[in-house]
């Protein structure tokens, strides 16, 4: 049987258009025959493909080939007769084996027949190079091991490099496509953006005039307030009844001064003037004339109700808009009382209508107009008389009709300035049609976008979400497609598939992801032997030590006998604590008492086996490694003082915040137990059973004597630590019988570590027969 080295594959061709290699391909599936054979067309090799292997082997001897490719799952063993015979007689024909799925027992025939070179599916371009690189140089069969194994797994990972990134195909289409949309929205951005501006305008106009309306409101207020301080005067009603204007003068003056109040007049019961005082047009504050001995005050209703005595529900307050000789007044107007309650004479406080303009115009900033019930212009401040745009009678009647329903809208050109004005009533005193009241905006600024426009901006708009939503479609197809591909393959791993495989042409980073999800399926196919035994463990030693028992064939589920140290732990009246609190607070209470007690048993060697509401359960002496007795109870000893610890601290943070402590109970106690998987076939659980745990049980149940927390070791853990007992203090608590023992229990209390320790000495933790 020949074993020498086999001289290197020949050199690729390069453009001479000869045959340079000579191929011999069997394979179970023609598909896979056909994928192999179009490689090594595309490098101008010569090519045999079978599905037989007597026939591989005829193929071999009549064209001496350089390469032959077997696959693994060919029926029967004429695969291995191929193999043994090309080996035999062709010892300079290279061999690389195919497979689908992880053979461990036919991988291991092949190497013994100097096989060194497997290629699993999908059958790329990539994959196939990477084996014949391995083949290429090679001598003699090597193993490969440290760093050059490392390189080789290395080698078989490297993924595709990226030339198109999908970032590119993706962005790119779509900043052309925006620089379009902007270029046109930059266009039609004057003539179509804007055209919501006619709606924020209208509705600004109609909030100006409600502020115009509420301003009128609140000047009458104003008036009716310093025509009470006037009317309340003392000695107005005698100087009233006497005449005496300075005696009014001196009064009055005061308080319209510090009103700011452009006209008081003060009447007598006849309706005559005793004093008027109106301030001078353009003067000061202080700067008012003073006349009496008007009687045209007795021709205005809302004087005459006044002198008369009326009152109504709103009172003895009336007000009145009036054409006079000293200009268009607004007045409010109320009695002047004697002592007895009659009226010795009237009060009329008022302000000029240009005033009331100027003032509305300077806190909303619109232009107001004021108009009779008529629609006669009286004042603005518009520049320009307001005669000029007054309302016609029709207009006005519309506004007082309507009022409670809509408001007139109009507009107006006043020295080639366009403004849309709002018009309304002017009430007074509860309702009472004083008037109109107008506020306008200018349209200077606001572009008004015509039929054309819109019609074109919409036209652009809807080509434009076509065209972006064809061009997301088609390329979300490009990602997608491959993507639902991927889905598709990953359910059929999920459901226990590992025979399927992605397409991965392309050269983008989906391309890479199908060449990774593919890497990841054959890891799946190696390790799906080890997947049902080591998935289904709770804990990592587990696992590690049915992986090392399954590669020595060492491998025990059944159940095997040892002597291990169990370790119990419960809370103390725990059930009718969870009965205070709300469900998800018991849970995280659970998770911190936990996480604190996990890591001291894994810490001391220990596994914990299962979690049962507040009690857990731990081993010490089986895995990851078998312990002696004596160092599987030392072990557990420590990690129940290190619990203890733990949880004294946690307690005291608790019992600082208010919460309950967990005072916990701890049972420890050493003996033969059996270890093994329980459960079904489809799911297992590495645990132990026995009669030393339900000694434990009741050990740990005992310690509810104690009040507080504790730990309770049995004689047999006691007896198992030998000379490390001294390592521990521990409370001799008497032989006790146990619910379905029928011997007595000598039991110890475990108090801590020695207050005084020996030399500290180790025990021997290596590892010991089962």
């Amino acid at each position: 049987m020949s074993t020498q080295p086999k001289p290197p594959l020949p050199a690729v061709p390069s453009g001479s258009g000869r045959h340079n290699w000579r191929v011999v391909i069997v394979q179970s599936s023609a598909k896979d025959a056909q994928t192999l054979a179009g490689f090594f067309n595309r490098r101008q090799d010569q090519i045999w493909t079978t599905l037989n292997a007597r026939d591989g082997l005829g193929l071999v001897q009549k064209h001496k080939a350089d390469l032959l490719i077997v696959d693994l799952h060919l029926a029967g063993h004429d695969w291995l007769e191929l193999l043994k015979q090309v080996r035999q007689d062709f010892p300079y024909t290279h061999v690389v084996v195919t497979n689908k799925l992880p053979d461990l027992r036919r991988e291991i025939l092949a190497k013994e027949q100097g096989v060194q070179v497997f290629l699993r599916q999908p059958f790329t371009r990539q994959w196939v190079e990477r084996a014949l690189a391995r083949l290429s140089g090679s001598g003699a069969p090597t193993a490969a091991s440290g760093p050059a194994l490392a390189a080789q797994r290395a080698a078989l990972m490297r993924l595709p490099s990226v030339r198109t990134p999908v970032r590119l195909k993706i962005t790119l289409p779509y900043v052309l496509l925006s620089l379009a949309f902007l270029a046109g929205a930059s266009y039609l951005l004057s003539r179509f953006v804007l055209d919501s501006f006619e709606e924020r305008f209208n509705s600004q106009l109609l909030d100006m005039g409600r502020l115009t309306a509420d301003w009128m409101v609140q000047e009458e207020n104003r008036l009716l307030a310093t025509l009470r301080l006037v009317a309340r005067t003392e000695g107005m009603a005698e100087a009233v009844a006497g005449g005496d204007a300075e005696a009014l003068r001196a009064l009055a003056y005061p308080i319209a001064l510090n009103d700011r109040r452009e006209s008081v007049e003060i009447l007598d019961a006849s309706g005559t003037s005793v004093m008027s005082m109106r301030r001078q047009t353009d003067g000061a504050l202080e700067d008012y004339a003073f006349a009496r001995g008007d009687t045209l005050y007795r021709e205005w209703d809302f004087v005459q109700v006044v002198l008369n005595g009326t009152t109504d529900a709103q009172g003895d307050k009336y007000a009145g808009l009036v054409r006079a000789p000293w200009g268009d007044y607004f007045y409010v107007t109320g009695p002047i009382l004697d002592e007895a309650g009659n009226v010795a004479g009237t009060v009329l406080v008022g302000s000029s209508l240009k005033s009331l303009v100027r003032g509305i115009r300077q806190d909303t900033l619109a232009q107001v107009s004021v108009y009779d019930v008529l629609g006669n212009g009286l004042a603005s401040t518009l520049n320009t008389p307001p005669e000029a745009f007054e309302l016609q009678a029709e207009q006005a009647a519309l506004v007082l009709r309507r009022q409670n329903e809509a408001a007139l809208m109009r507009d107006l050109t006043v020295d080639s300035s366009s403004y849309t004005e709002v018009v309304g009533p002017w009430e007074a005193r509860g309702g009472q049609d004083l008037g109109l009241i107008g506020a306008a905006l200018s349209r200077t600024n606001l572009p008004r976008p015509t039929a054309l426009t819109r019609v074109q901006a919409f036209t652009f708009v809807g080509i434009a979400f076509f065209i972006v939503v064809g061009l997301g479609l088609y390329l979300s197809s490009l990602i997608t497609r491959p993507l639902t591909q991927m889905v598709h393959a990953s359910t059929q791993v999920a459901e226990g598939n590992l025979e399927v495989k992605v397409d991965t042409e392309g050269d983008d980073e989906v391309a890479v992801l199908a060449h990774a999800f593919n890497y990841m399926i054959t890891g799946l196919q190696e390790g799906s032997i080890y997947r049902d035994l080591l998935g289904r463990t709770v804990s990592p030693e587990v696992r590690e030590q049915l992986r090392q028992s399954f590669a020595s064939g060492n491998l025990r589920l059944e159940g095997q006998n040892v002597v291990a140290t169990v370790l119990m732990s419960d809370i103390r009246d725990f059930t009718a604590l969870s009965e205070q609190e709300e469900p998800t607070t018991i849970l995280s209470w659970l998770n911190e008492y936990f996480s604190g007690l996990v890591p001291l048993v894994t810490a001391n060697g220990g596994v914990v086996d299962k979690f049962e509401g507040d009690a857990s359960l731990s081993f010490f002496g089986i895995l990851p490694q078998p312990l002696a007795p004596k160092a599987a109870a030392y072990q557990a000893c420590r990690a129940a003082v290190a619990i203890l610890e733990s949880i004294d601290a946690l307690n005291a943070r608790r019992v600082a915040e208010g919460h309950p402590a967990f005072i916990t109970g701890i049972g420890i106690n050493t003996g033969l137990v059996t270890a093994g998987g329980l459960g079904a076939s489809d799911r297992l659980n590495y645990t132990i059973i026995g009669d030393t745990v339900n000694t434990t049980a009741r050990l740990q149940g005992f310690s509810r004597d104690f009040g507080t927390s504790g730990i309770v070791i049995s004689e047999a853990t006691h007896a198992a630590l030998e000379e490390l007992a001294t390592h521990f203090d521990f409370e001799t608590l008497g032989t006790h019988t146990f619910k379905g023992k029928r011997e007595g229990v000598r039991v110890y209390r475990l108090l801590g570590f020695a207050t005084v320790r020996p030399a500290e000495t180790s025990p021997s933790l290596s590892a010991v027969g089962a």
